[in-house]
């Protein structure tokens, strides 16, 4: 056994030389590691998506990124991001950034024909409850956000989609509608509520979907006038509830939710917004300013609010991550935090399991099933806080809001909804700290 002799040698090797070795050494254990790396193909360039291909980076796989868009999508609502959501954006050093970018809202605030304020209530309770780790955000921010951390470092395209899927034994073979055939150890869907990858692999939408009853949608427009800075200002009518937040380089989105039937929501721009002018073309308030926006508007973010709900999140080696595994809704204000957290623990179940894809997505189905269902459920009660169907129901939910200015009661109402429950699991990243090849 060598033993240390003074600073310069160690059991007579120079340190220089016993460094330089030890160096190697590790050098060929990585090159070891990566022998069993798997190849997987992450459908989505979202949030799931691109959390996932970092965490996947960092346990030494090799992920590429495939987005049917041609580039990261802009526009879109705006989030509520705090929770394990905004722990595993810490541990990927997106913090500062996240807050630099996202507002502090300080108000959500309720009114009524004239502009009155008829409830609403501060948003400290929400700072208390998550120790003032909590920040609203645009959505297409953290999804700009996140891409960055792995571009450059992942395989990403885009403008491609995949149109076909076949597993053979130890690999899947991916038909890519542009970028022809290709083929990949496993493949994940994060490609959100409409997922391509969990119709191919799984069946067709509607048997794993759950409509809420609601559509929404949301645009950004410039100059509007008046701005309320850092407050959700909220107008409801029986069953449609109309909204604006104002943002930076003066700018404010718009959002709509109203109640629907499953089977008269539009898919083409025109009949969106014929669809939302017959809805609120009677409604006071800011809405014949807010209509003529939205008729100037050429992007418009249109969804129905639905959830996922399946028997089982993979197949073989395919499995879905994020919305397109378990979509809670987007009225429930947790979707973004929960498709990270989804996909940082398929990295690491997938990184302990090694080569064992049909273990590692056993258990991260395990760890998270429960979970996701509470807040599934959660989030089917809370849907209809924003667009109550009767007038009474909308006094009720005004009441309800009122009483959050007690001190206590918004704790006692929200605050389980608020905490996460999940401890969230300490995997082995063993290349996390260093730099991209």
């Amino acid at each position: 056994m060598p033993e240390a002799n003074g600073s310069r040698e160690i059991g007579g090797w120079p340190i220089s030389a016993f460094t330089t070795c030890c160096t190697r050494l590790q050098d060929a254990s990585d090159r070891f590691y990566l022998t069993w790396m798997r190849t997987v193909l992450i459908a989505g360039a979202g949030i799931a998506g691109p959390t996932l291909a970092f965490w996947l980076k960092a346990a030494g796989f090799e992920p590429t990124l495939v987005e049917r868009a041609p580039g990261l999508r802009s526009g879109g609502y705006v989030i509520d991001f705090w929770g394990l959501g905004y722990d595993i954006a810490e541990r990927m050093g997106l913090i500062a950034e996240i807050n630099r970018v996202g507002y502090h809202v300080q108000e959500l605030r309720i009114v009524d024909d004239a502009g009155r304020r008829r409830a609403g209530f501060g948003t400290r309770v929400f700072s208390e409850l998550t120790d003032g780790r909590f920040v609203t955000l645009p959505r297409s921010e953290l999804s700009r956000l996140l891409f960055e951390r792995v571009k450059g470092r992942a395989e990403t395209v885009f403008g491609d989609e995949i149109v076909a899927l076949a597993e053979e034994g130890d690999g899947v073979r991916v038909q890519l509608k542009h970028a022809g055939e290709r083929r990949f150890d496993c493949v994940i869907g994060a490609d959100g509520l409409h997922s391509a990858v969990r119709r191919l692999a799984f069946g067709p939408q509607p048997q794993f979907e759950t409509y809420l009853g609601y559509v929404v949608a949301a645009c950004e427009v410039a100059g509007f006038r008046p701005r309320d800075e850092d407050v959700y200002v909220m107008y409801g009518q029986p069953g449609r509830m109309i909204g604006r937040f104002t943002l930076r380089d003066d700018r404010t989105l718009l959002l709509f939710v109203l109640v629907a039937d499953r089977a008269a929501v539009p898919t083409t721009l025109d009949r969106q917004k014929a669809m939302l002018q017959a809805a609120y073309g009677a409604g006071k308030w800011d809405c014949p300013k807010i209509l003529s926006e939205l008729e100037r508007t050429d992007e418009l973010y249109f969804d129905s609010v639905s959830q996922i709900r399946m028997p089982g999140w993979s197949r073989g080696r395919v499995a879905l991550v994020g919305d397109a595994a378990f979509c809670v809704s987007l009225l429930a204000g947790q979707g973004s935090a929960l498709a990270m957290i989804s996909a940082y623990v398929l990295a690491g179940e997938l990184a302990a399991a090694e080569s064992d894809h049909a273990r590692a997505f056993a258990r991260y189905e395990a760890r998270l099933r429960g979970y996701i269902s509470a807040k599934q459920r959660g989030a089917e009660r809370f849907a209809g806080a924003f667009a109550p169907k009767t007038r009474a129901g909308l006094a009720f939910r005004n009441l309800v809001i009122r009483t959050f200015a007690v001190p206590g009661l918004a704790k006692l109402a929200i605050g389980r909804e608020i905490a996460d429950a999940l401890p969230l699991p300490d995997y082995h990243w063993p290349l996390l700290a260093r730099p991209a090849a």
